[in-house]
């Protein structure tokens, strides 16, 4: 899989203690309306997603983080990579917080079932909302986000999403065009 970009904010201590937390995240198309994960409590969109549990595949841990955030199930055979996002920084309590996001386009099939929210999750009030590309982008770079603004982590994880997200309109124009004339 191709690696899409790195973020590096150089402010941890690369000697110390090391949190590795892989995680993948689903790209999901619908007439020109893009899945996401909207935080209501704090006015962002993320790609549907999550970390990666030991003995799972990217794929296997990608269908259940998308059922569990928003209820949707993908088709695994579905599921094509787009690329990765290398991340590290401080952690929150080790020397060094290290993330590779791996994005995948996949399709999900009709039924719906209900979220199983972590209790952060459920506490931020994520619900599934098919969207313009560009609104999510909008809504991510210029909308307030309460307290999630100075959380440590926050905008790291914000400014990975918004660059995939440019990234696929750049790449991808016409999957976003049906409604965003």
């Amino acid at each position: 899989m191709r690696l899409l970009f790195e973020i590096d904010t150089k402010d941890y201590n690369p000697n110390g203690t090391v949190y590795s937390r892989p995680s993948v995240r689903g790209i999901i198309v619908r007439g020109g309306l893009l899945a996401a994960v909207y935080s209501r409590k704090y006015d962002y969109c993320k790609f549907p997603g999550g970390g990666i549990e030991p003995g799972e595949t990217q794929v296997q841990a990608l269908v259940r983080e998308v059922r569990e955030e928003t209820g949707l199930t993908v088709i695994p055979e579905s599921a094509v990579p787009f690329g990765y996002v290398h991340r590290v920084q401080k952690g929150l309590h080790e020397d060094m917080f290290v993330q590779d996001n791996f994005y995948y386009f996949c399709e999900a099939d009709g039924s719906s079932t209900a979220q199983m929210l972590d209790d952060y999750e459920a506490e931020e009030q994520f619900t599934l909302r098919f969207l313009p590309l560009h609104e999510i982008i909008a809504v991510n770079r210029t909308h307030p986000h309460g307290e999630m603004d100075t959380h440590p982590q926050f905008p790291f994880m914000l400014e990975r999403e918004n660059r995939v997200l440019e990234l696929l309109a750049e790449e991808y124009p016409q999957l976003f065009s049906m409604k965003e004339r």
